[in-house]
């Protein structure tokens, strides 16, 4: 069983995936989450754009930024990369923060851990900026929802597919 999964050794280990032999590709990746507020907090944030700790989207868009860059760090079997750009966009809804967050490197590995890592810890900071006026705020989802470069080539989660 373990010759199967990529991070498993031969004797049930866990273990980092030997990149070295792939070819360095550029590599993209996108993400997403969506942090539920309420009409309430978000009608807040639109009017000032901060709450209580501070500005909210800005402050969870460098939070993304730098856990992209941190992301070898905090994930045990990545491998850590060089990035040559991450964005973090936040969209506030009637009720909502969307995240969408993009990750690129030229890399002998994938960026798609980057990007839901950046995305994951905007939406960490989106919930923590807002915890003290918004106590029933909630992280719904965080997902891949797109990949490009590597062996496996384009990937993109259908549209609706919220698994």
């Amino acid at each position: 069983m373990s010759g199967d999964l990529s991070h498993v050794g031969d004797d049930g280990s866990a273990r980092m995936v030997d990149v070295s032999a792939k070819p360095i590709t550029q590599r993209e990746a996108r993400a997403g989450a969506t942090v539920w507020l309420g009409a309430e907090v978000c009608s807040l944030i639109a009017e000032t754009g901060s709450v209580g700790k501070g500005p909210v989207l800005e402050t969870a868009r460098i939070a993304g930024i730098q856990a992209a860059k941190r992301t070898g760090e905090l994930i045990p079997l990545c491998h850590p990369l060089s990035l040559d750009h991450v964005d973090v966009a936040l969209e506030l809804t009637a009720s909502t923060v969307t995240i969408e967050t993009t990750a690129r490197c030229t890399s002998r590995t994938g960026v798609e851990m980057e990007a839901m890592t950046a995305a994951a810890v905007a939406a960490l900071t989106v919930y923590d900026m807002v915890k003290a006026v918004g106590r029933d705020a909630e992280i719904r989802s965080v997902r891949l929802l797109e990949k490009r470069g590597g062996k496996s080539g384009h990937w993109r989660r259908l549209q609706g597919d919220a698994t």
